[in-house]
């Protein structure tokens, strides 16, 4: 049994899975990288709303971010942002560094394969996973490349280190090891947490010292919201989260503050989420911008749009080459379910966090 082997076996009986947000088994992904010799790209990009964990693992944990790395194959590069502080760092470290464009779909897995080919950031089609090579749009070749969230590849070093053991006895069984969390929005110490499945969730907040809020947003947007009511009986687990419109995804909670107004947040982030396309799929280029305009006319009070929000937003899921679209889909629809008064007070011409801002600057 050679060294990859050894450490493919080493990573199955641990049960990581993935932390950039797709939770695929990395022990399978491992395995495939070996018999495709695949090479391997870190993704540090943080590329999800408000993600900062990233940044935290290259910026405290780079020597065990490389020895995971190099552990799995010597063929390695790193991604981040350009200009941003973790590509400051990889450079200043020396690594070999792909610079990725600030835009939220050039950090998808297939866009930063397409970027280490020499070729726009843009995601590629495909019909089987990267790792065993393939081809784009124009029917060029790619190499077999896998492609590892920085987290992942930090706990593949803990696990050489600590052990198979050491790593279960965080989380669930299902959910196994510790994983990182960025808590941002409303709350007096946002940053990155420690953390694993099965924590409350508020708890999570409480450690960041949330202020009063209304909701939490779940994984930026590629997930949903939770009522502010809902989360003190929650847990941060995948299952639980999936029965309120969420998953655990890229491990962002952003606390949405009682005296902000969660229609006029979900407009702008919608806009955000309009300017992201790649220019080459339909639902991206014109199904998300029609949809966030849509929402932004009916939070502007026109009645008259709801019909062709729900419409639009029944056309998004399912389509485009990097899944974009269904997560925006997603994420409106859980705005919807926990902001569905809010939205209706705004076609009322009055919005409910006013009175809670008055109550804010009382105090």
């Amino acid at each position: 049994m050679n060294h990859t082997e050894k450490l493919v076996d080493l990573l199955a009986e641990a049960g990581l899975a993935g932390r950039g947000g797709a939770s695929f088994s990395t022990a399978r992904k491992v395995a495939a990288a070996q018999d495709s010799r695949a090479t391997l790209i870190v993704n540090a990009c943080d590329g999800e709303l408000d993600a900062a964990k990233d940044w935290f693992v290259v910026s405290r944990h780079l020597d065990e971010l490389v020895h995971g790395a190099r552990s799995i194959t010597s063929d390695v590069r790193y991604a981040a942002r350009r200009g941003s502080p973790t590509l400051n760092l990889l450079l200043a470290a020396g690594l070999p560094a792909l610079e990725v464009p600030d835009r939220y779909v050039a950090s998808e897995e297939s866009a930063i394969v397409s970027i280490a080919h020499g070729d726009f950031a843009r995601p590629v089609s495909r019909d089987r996973p990267l790792v065993f090579g393939g081809k784009d749009a124009e029917g060029r070749r790619l190499r077999p490349t896998l492609v590892l969230n920085a987290e992942t590849v930090w706990r593949v070093s803990q696990i050489i280190h600590n052990g198979p053991g050491w790593f279960r006895s965080f989380g669930t069984p299902a959910e196994p090891g510790p994983r990182l969390v960025t808590v941002a929005g409303a709350v007096h110490h946002p940053g990155v947490f420690e953390s694993a499945a099965g924590t409350p969730i508020a708890d999570l907040l409480r450690r960041a010292g949330a202020a009063p809020y209304r909701a939490v947003s779940v994984g930026g947007l590629s997930s949903g919201f939770l009522r502010a009511a809902e989360i003190e009986q929650l847990r941060w687990d995948s299952e639980v989260l999936m029965a309120h419109g969420c998953t655990i995804g890229s491990g962002v909670l952003r606390v949405v503050g009682a005296d902000e107004c969660p229609v006029e947040y979900v407009v702008r982030t919608l806009e955000i989420a309009a300017a992201e396309t790649a220019g080459q799929c339909g639902p991206c280029m014109f199904g998300v911008p029609a949809v966030a305009a849509d929402f932004a006319a009916v939070a502007a009070g026109d009645a008259g749009r709801v019909v062709s929000l729900h419409r639009r937003l029944g056309l998004l899921p399912g389509r485009g080459a990097c899944h974009f679209p269904d997560g925006v889909a997603q994420y409106l629809a859980g705005a919807l379910r926990v902001f569905g008064d809010d939205l209706d007070a705004h076609l009322g011409g009055r919005c409910v966090a006013e009175p809670d801002r008055r109550n804010a600057h009382a105090s």
